[in-house]
């Protein structure tokens, strides 16, 4: 699951390459509004992608809880006849 958030982030990040250069955040009007708008929910997609990727739980701490907690085998109560 981690690798899905890494390709996200690095997809965000080419578009924020590429797309940067090219908003103009002091335009007047409905342009820079855009661009702000824009700029801000890609900052949004990085920041929640890696708080995700950071916060994952990792598949070692999962076996890693799993053997630390003994089985409880139940045991038969066995009759003595004697």
């Amino acid at each position: 699951m981690r690798q899905k958030y890494i390709l996200i982030l690095l997809l965000a990040g080419l578009l924020l390459y590429y797309a940067v250069p090219r908003l103009n955040i002091y335009a007047s009007g409905i342009e820079g509004l855009f661009s702000v708008v824009w700029l801000v929910f890609a900052i949004i997609v990085i920041a929640g992608n890696l708080s995700a990727s950071l916060y994952s739980p990792t598949r070692v701490e999962k076996l890693s809880t799993s053997l630390s907690t003994p089985k409880k085998i139940k045991k038969d109560s066995m009759r003595s006849y004697g």
